[in-house]
């Protein structure tokens, strides 16, 4: 399943309060953590998250009362579960990370929790519900067999990759221009997974390495740390991309001429345009750039705008963008 539609099934789920638990299985990097976070902000409750491979059974804490000399109780150790009792809220989502990189000791004590949904006799509050997250076996990232009885007391939901929603998703995260064009142009780069390498490009290394590198370090750097993020083929292609990108056609030219400012024949020029001037665009500039956009091919006029509408949603407003979608280009869209 795509991200949006794990998204609303989470979303779903809780507010039908279906109480058991799923997995979401996918490999390295897809953002299966962001999704259950992304669900408790949408849904406006709490989030909770605990990293199953870090804690050994002696770390499942919980309230135990003991007393000091004087023969005054206090509580030793504290839960780091939503209980009955604590001061958490009383509905979240409580996140068990990476289940499956946990050993067959800590499986066992959290296949009661799934189930019983208590822990050490402490019951989960009733409106929490609990969603785990683990890497799959055939991309040997540390993920160990599930015992079977664990494995019986969930949902397994498999996370695809999904340009669409990984596009949606950064261009409201400030993910550099660049690398939203250059995954446009080279879809099958965006998740690439091959447990026989060392780096492999994911969602995760394109987002958290280079966007985040991007223009924070010297050009001629890029090619050899963004090979320590995606690994070497992916970021020879990137920094070739990125050449083309940094001798497009001036957006302010464009602006100043866009009837007679040259079109690219290129694809891969033409991604890092619609890109660049997607960057570009205002409410007050959209219809002299929509005069140089009518003059590319189709597909990427809706490309264009797509992004236009997901960075700066207000344009959609305007008498020249309700002109356009008044058009045969906004049907392609719609």
């Amino acid at each position: 399943m795509k991200p949006s539609e794990i998204l609303a099934l989470i979303e779903s789920r809780i507010n039908a309060k279906i109480v058991r638990p799923i997995l979401l299985e996918g490999s390295p990097g897809l953002g299966k953590t962001q999704i259950a976070e992304q669900a408790a902000e949408s849904l406006k409750i709490d989030f909770k998250v605990i990293h199953a491979p870090l804690l050994q059974p002696e770390d499942y804490g919980f309230p135990v009362i003991s007393k000091d000399r004087d023969n005054v109780e206090f509580i030793v150790s504290k839960s780091k579960f939503p209980v009955e009792g604590s001061d958490c809220p009383d509905k979240g989502i409580f996140l068990i990370d990476e289940l499956p990189q946990a050993d067959h000791s800590a499986q066992k004590i959290l296949a009661n929790l799934l189930q019983a949904r208590e822990i050490h006799g402490q019951k989960l509050k009733k409106d929490w519900v609990i969603i785990t997250t683990g890497n799959r076996t055939v991309d040997r990232a540390g993920a160990n067999r599930l015992l079977s009885h664990l494995g019986d007391r969930l949902t397994k939901i498999n996370l695809d990759v999904s340009l669409d929603d990984w596009t949606d998703w950064a261009l409201n995260h400030n993910i550099k221009t660049e690398v939203i064009a250059f995954i446009r142009f080279r879809p099958e780069l965006l998740s690439s997974f091959d447990p026989q390498l060392e780096k492999n490009p994911t969602p995760r290394a394109w987002s958290e390495g280079v966007s985040a590198a991007l223009g924070a370090i010297n050009p001629k750097h890029e090619f050899e740390v963004f090979k320590g993020d995606v690994g070497e083929g992916p970021a020879a292609e990137f920094c070739a991309f990125l050449k083309v990108f940094r001798k497009l056609p001036n957006p302010d030219a464009i602006l100043l001429d866009p009837k007679g400012s040259e079109v690219p024949s290129e694809p891969a020029t033409l991604y890092a345009l619609c890109g660049a001037l997607a960057h570009k665009a205002t409410g007050d500039n959209f219809g002299r750039i929509m005069i140089y956009i009518h003059r590319l091919p189709p597909e990427f006029s809706v490309l264009f705008v797509r992004d236009v509408m997901k960075r700066k949603p207000d344009i959609q407003n305007t008498k020249d963008f309700i002109k356009w979608a008044s058009g045969p280009g906004a049907k392609i869209l719609l």
